[in-house]
Formats: C-alpha cells, structure tokens, sequence
C-alpha cells in the first residue's frame, strides 16, 4: 500500500499469512523434526484464512511425510485473542502450536488484551497474499467504481463486512480504501466477523454490502458465481481473476495481508529448533509449493527469530497506521 510516514512502510512490509500438509520423500524423521501429536490451533471459526492454512500445512506435511497425527482445532473469540491468550497459557508445551496473522496483531490493540505476541515464539511467517473485494451475485454493484460512488453519497448506510477485528487487515483494507475515495475512515459502518466462514453468509445473505477477506477464501464462490468479485487491494492483479486493482480503479492505496505461525513461551532451544525444522521441510515440500499455486498465496518464508523481529516491526507500523488513521 503505497502511502506516506508510517502507512508507507506497512504498505511496504504488509503491503497488505500462514498455512498446513501433501507427499515428497519424507525427510522428517530422518533430520528430527518428527513431531507426532502436534496440536495446531486456529484462533478463530472454521472456514477462514487462519483455518484454511491451518489444515492445508497440516495435511501437507503430513503427506510429506513430516510427521503424524496433527491435530487441527478451532478455539475462536475477540479477533484471534482468545487463541492467543490460550497459547501463552500453554507455557513449555512444543507440541502445540498457532496459525495466526495481521489480525492477531491488531486485535491485540483494540482489544487491549493483556497478552501480546511478544510473549510468544515466532516460528514462522508462511505467507502473503491480497485481499479481494466482493459482493453477492444479487448486489446492485457491477464494478468496483458503482461500488464507491454509491459509498461516497452515503458512507454509513453501506456496511462492509470483514473476517477480522479493528485493526486487523479485512478492517485497515476497507479504511485505506476509504481515505483514498475522500472518506472519513470514522464515517465507514464496518462490521466485524470471526474469520471469512462467518463473513460469508453475510454476504451470501445480503447483510452486508460488500466484504473484504482474504483471495484464498473465497476462489470457489468466485468460480461459482455466488460472489462477484469487484477488486484486488494488492499492487497487480491476481493471475486467473477478472478484477481490477484498487489503483487502477483510481484509489491511491494498495494493501497485502501476512500468516505465520506461533508456538507458546518457555521452549527449550530444541522444541523451537524442532518446530522451525518442521516448518522449513513443509515450506520446501512440493506439496506446499502446490498449495501454494492453488490459493493464490505468494511464498513469504521467513524463521524464527527473522519472524520474531518482523512482529516486533508489524506491531509499531500498526499502532501507528490506526492513530493515523483517527482509529
């Protein structure tokens, strides 16, 4: 996202993910990064970019032969905290571990929680990607530029769904988007969801007028017909979709949103290792690199305590994007 102080750098580093398992000669147990029972949690409900990357890197790197019997669960609330708080709880555990993203880091912020991902251990970022925007097949809103006309002449009367909680990158898209169409972010009427399942039927049932979430969400209502997608939010359009950017439709903005992974605090040096192995072998398993391809996610690996530094870095860009912003 192309924008000035501290939104240029967020549109830099963010401009504005993470993942789950697939089939290659299984090197896990060979190099020890086997970790049989692993727990991954998803900190919000079933169906949504945190879910869907969970359990695509769990059955890869399953297939791949990585390791065995994990465990995918959702434990969703308050923007992804509730999963946070839970994960800080599970001190010294290297057996469970958390798909997370922007909107953890900040649901931290608007929530105010307590428990922030400074007190957990990075272990690694996966991916980015755009975010869409999308209406239902039965919208008035043919094109993205229909879509801002009508939002300008009357802000609040449109309400825009997105899969996350103030501060989060389906709610800091929609407020970028706004501020380049000349309207007050504070003015936009956004309802939050608990992750892009939830957002869904809103949009199916025309709850909302349109949605932001994730491209990897919704590619089969897309192809389906059910959504109409308007816009891509990144700097060039996603290869295989019909829709503009948001720069070419004339909004001076863009945006790219992030996931990773996150384990609990107190691992000993070879917990960590062994969790950091296991996700480097996924990242250079073919069949990650198809899951890759298939959801439109681009490759954005960066370990341990690179990923470590670059929450740090997220967590001062976004404090400061969302005071810029007047939220």
């Amino acid at each position: 996202m192309r924008l000035r102080t501290p939104l240029a750098l967020l549109g830099a580093a963010l401009l504005v993910l993470v993942g789950p398992p697939l089939l290659a000669t299984g090197s896990g147990s060979d190099t020890g990064t086997q970790i049989p029972g692993l727990r991954f949690m998803v900190p919000n409900t079933p169906g949504g970019g945190y879910d869907i990357t969970a359990r695509t890197a769990a059955k890869n790197a399953e297939d791949a032969g990585l390791t065995t019997g994990i465990e995918v669960f959702n434990l969703p609330g308050a923007g992804g905290t509730v999963g946070l708080t839970r994960l800080v709880g599970e001190h010294g555990n290297g057996k469970v571990a958390m798909s997370m993203g922007l909107g953890v880091v900040g649901a931290v912020h608007t929530n105010k929680t307590p428990r922030t991902l400074a007190d957990t251990t990075p272990i690694a970022r996966l991916t980015m990607e755009q975010d869409i925007v999308v209406v239902g097949k039965n919208s008035p809103y043919k094109t993205i530029q229909d879509l801002i006309a009508a939002w300008k002449k009357d802000p609040g009367k449109l309400p825009v769904g997105g899969g996350s909680s103030p501060g989060g990158p389906d709610h800091l898209a929609p407020m970028l988007m706004a501020r380049a169409a000349g309207i007050a972010p504070k003015s936009v009427n956004y309802i939050p969801f608990d992750g892009g399942g939830e957002l869904l039927a809103s949009i199916l049932g025309d709850k909302v007028a349109f949605g932001v979430s994730g491209v990897g969400e919704y590619l089969d209502q897309i192809e389906s017909g059910e959504l109409r997608l308007l816009a891509v939010t990144g700097a060039e359009r996603v290869p295989g979709l019909d829709a503009p950017t948001l720069r070419e439709a004339g909004l001076d903005t863009e945006f790219i949103n992030w996931r990773g992974i996150v384990a609990p605090p107190g691992l000993s040096d070879a917990e960590r290792d062994k969790l950091v192995g296991l996700v480097t072998e996924l990242h250079d398993s073919p069949q990650w690199r198809e899951s890759l391809k298939k959801n439109g996610w681009n490759d954005a690996f960066l370990p341990g305590e690179q990923f470590g530094a670059f929450l740090a870095e997220q967590d001062r860009q976004v404090a400061s994007v969302l005071k810029e912003l007047g939220l």
